[in-house]
């Protein structure tokens, strides 16, 4: 028997028309794309973009069957449970926005997602997001502290970054991959009507994009840096760092450098680590 993509009537599927007539024609947004099941949206949008896809391409899934977060960690939901989405940006090249930003500045992108993202689920579903770097999207479930989205920025060529993000919407506490996982659903939302929470993070990245790019990558001028550290539940906490080759760096999260690096203070004074070196942050206290 073949399911129909109105199977679900608490689940409907994405209006991909009204969706493109909202988003697409900003200074950003180029085109955007809804399908309804890829294995991963990142992995799609980056062969779009090696093949020269422009700047503001979007790409959204109605359902990953491969979806991948940092280090190659799976990420999977049920069919339209959720926003899994990809974006093509082109920080590497002069634009509407200014010069090309430095490549060291590049690692401002999956923080600067995430701020854009807690800053729409704020204004449209009445929650508190915040931000576990360097790319987890965190809700209160019960007093708890849950993973609800989490963010992937990969460099594709010279120029370009495809940054993904992917946010439990409607998951009921018996669909949730892990006890510490959570959704708006859960958390209270007041909205959780996947049209206009998309096209309120899609106006928010633009928004925070223009920003940093305006300022040439510049966390401070960009007021990025500030942001961030506002709405971030790692900064300020005993952490443990897991290192490639089985090391550690332990101590108090202390802030974020200017290319997007976590500062952790330990016996040894204050060392910078990159998302790319950590294998797990975990809090000790």
């Amino acid at each position: 028997m073949t399911t129909s993509r109105w199977s679900d009537l608490e689940r409907p599927p994405l209006n991909e028309a009204a969706l493109r007539r909202a988003v697409v024609g900003s200074p950003l947004w180029t085109s955007l794309d809804v399908v309804e099941a890829t294995g991963s949206t990142n992995s799609d949008l980056a062969a779009r973009a090696a093949a020269g896809a422009a700047e503001g391409a979007v790409l959204v899934a109605e359902e990953q069957t491969a979806g991948r977060g940092r280090l190659d960690r799976r990420w999977s939901a049920p069919p339209r449970s959720g926003l899994f989405f990809s974006v093509v940006l082109r920080p590497g090249e002069a634009g509407a926005f200014g010069a090309p930003v430095p490549v060291h500045r590049w690692g401002w992108l999956p923080l600067l997602a995430g701020v854009a993202t807690a800053t729409a689920l704020s204004r449209t579903a009445g929650v508190h997001t915040s931000l576990k770097w360097p790319n987890d999207l965190l809700l209160t479930v019960d007093d708890e502290e849950r993973k609800a989205g989490g963010i992937l920025a990969e460099r594709t060529g010279e120029s370009g970054v495809v940054v993904g993000i992917g946010l439990n919407v409607s998951l009921r506490e018996d669909e949730l991959p892990v006890p510490t996982a959570a959704s708006l659903a859960l958390a209270g939302a007041a909205a959780t009507d996947r049209d206009p929470l998309l096209r309120a993070v899609l106006r928010s990245l633009a928004d925070w994009y223009e920003a940093w790019r305006s300022a040439g990558g510049d966390p401070d001028a960009s007021r990025l840096r500030q942001t961030y550290a506002a709405g971030c539940a790692t900064l300020g906490r005993q952490v443990r760092a897991e290192l490639p080759g089985d090391r550690e760096l332990s101590g108090t999260a202390v802030g974020i450098d200017d290319d997007g690096r976590l500062v952790i203070a330990g016996p040894d004074g204050e060392q910078a680590v990159g998302a790319g070196d950590v294998v797990h942050l975990r809090p000790t206290a």
